[in-house]
């Protein structure tokens, strides 16, 4: 059975950007893909499996999973789907979390083995260097504050009120699909519904 269809079939597919070059993408060749975890604990929970378990079910059918762990957007917080804003932590705390994240995907994916052996990457790797200045000018321009606004994870949270901190994060995560891209020609990015206007920014 072609991968795409067996994850249609158990329920893993809610929505692509274009399902028809997505199946014709899977079907030609090796894709790279990733999947993004943010540290918000020292412990991954029962709304990652989902999107571990079709990372692992690509993988087998011969894709190249990337395991992305937030270190920098785990600094920020992520508002999708969260009454208030996150209680911000420290780096110190967060760094721990992504060690221990790390450790705990690495018993699902294989990261040692073959063509598509899996790569784990930590955002902070990119976001670390870059000043805020270089940020709004090299990526910010590309983002219109409407476009912003229309996010799910933004509007709602609209009337309870959103910090700028936390309205920014779609764009962080756009960009750690930008740098994968570039530098490992990631063309295809999982999550849960939840991430959908993250994903799309």
């Amino acid at each position: 059975m072609h991968i795409f269809d067996e994850l249609k079939e158990r329920g893993l597919i809610f929505q692509t950007t274009d399902e028809e070059a997505l199946r014709k993408a899977l079907e030609e060749g090796q894709v790279s893909y990733y999947t993004g975890y943010d540290p918000t604990a020292d412990s991954l929970h029962l709304g990652h499996l989902v999107a571990i378990l079709t990372s692992r079910r690509l993988q087998l059918a011969g894709h190249k999973p990337y395991a992305l762990v937030g270190g920098a957007t785990g600094l920020i917080g992520d508002p999708s789907f969260k009454d208030a804003e996150r209680s911000l932590q420290t780096k110190e705390t967060v760094n721990g979390w992504v060690q221990s994240i790390q450790g705990q995907l690495s018993r699902f994916l294989d990261f040692e083995n073959g063509e598509n052996k899996a790569v784990m990457v930590n955002n902070y790797d990119w976001f670390g260097s870059i000043s805020f200045i270089d940020f709004l000018r090299d990526v910010g321009k590309y983002f219109t504050v409407n476009y912003m606004m229309s996010k799910e994870s933004v509007k709602k949270r609209i009337e309870t009120g959103i910090s700028y901190t936390e309205f920014a994060y779609q764009i962080m995560q756009g960009y750690d699909f930008f740098v994968l891209n570039q530098d490992h020609n990631v063309t295809l990015q999982i999550g849960g519904s939840d991430q959908w206007g993250n994903m799309t920014a």
